[in-house]
């Protein structure tokens, strides 16, 4: 099969919504206003269920302060937040695996509202394009900046690239520290919990095992042994 004509760069729009997450409503000029207000007096609702005073000046402008803080933390959410998936011919027929480690990110656990943190490790085997390697730490920090569990996090971000690459395989590697095991329950600091997904080629062991063994050597400590 010939190599791919060259074109001009093009861009892929994302899927928003995955199971379970659906983004805000409203996307009128004043609509992030409106949000704003209703999330403040939700919040100060929820510190007066608590039975904190209020006329505390440490807790005067709480309830705006946190509803801004999780108009950010969920940006991913609001409408026209994707990404663009930037991709370019696949003309040099690149056969390897092209990953990008190390993507740093900050989510919200879906079920104790507690943040989850660390890096996610990308990795492709081309197909006919090639994607602009910066919009795969975007892809990431968009899923992220919602109320997420970590299974669907990896699953999604595996799903998208897979969908829109079009690539020959994906695999997918995200670890992360977790508020809901380190601050409450169990309570046990320092546990890391990872979550893989792997499609196409790179379901095939030996391919696997090339990634994480890169993965090693580049410091990561905490992913699953092969068997």
């Amino acid at each position: 099969m010939g190599s791919a004509p060259l074109r001009a760069r093009t861009t892929l729009g994302l899927h928003h919504d995955g199971p379970g997450v659906r983004p805000m409503h409203g996307a009128g000029p004043d609509s992030g206003e409106r949000r704003l207000v209703g999330t403040a007096a939700a919040f100060r609702g929820f510190l007066e269920s608590l039975g904190l005073d209020l006329t505390d000046p440490n807790l005067a402008e709480t309830d705006h302060r946190v509803a801004r803080a999780y108009g950010e933390l969920f940006s991913g959410l609001k409408p026209g937040a994707e990404p663009r998936l930037t991709t370019v011919p696949n003309s040099e027929r690149c056969a390897g695996i092209v990953s990008v480690t190390d993507i740093v990110f900050y989510s919200i656990c879906a079920h104790h509202f507690l943040p989850f943190f660390g890096t996610a490790h990308v990795g492709y085997v081309p197909g006919e394009r090639l994607a602009g390697l910066s919009k795969l730490a975007r892809v990431v920090d968009f899923y992220a900046r919602q109320p997420q569990l970590q299974e669907r996090m990896t699953e999604q971000i595996a799903a998208l690239l897979d969908e829109r690459l079009a690539p020959v395989g994906v695999i997918l590697s995200i670890e992360a520290r977790r508020l809901c095991i380190e601050m409450r329950g169990v309570s046990r600091p320092g546990v890391t919990t990872t979550t893989t997904s792997a499609r196409g080629i790179l379901h095939d062991e030996p391919l696997q095992r090339q990634f994480f063994t890169r993965l090693r050597g580049a410091g990561a400590k905490h992913l699953p042994e092969e068997t």
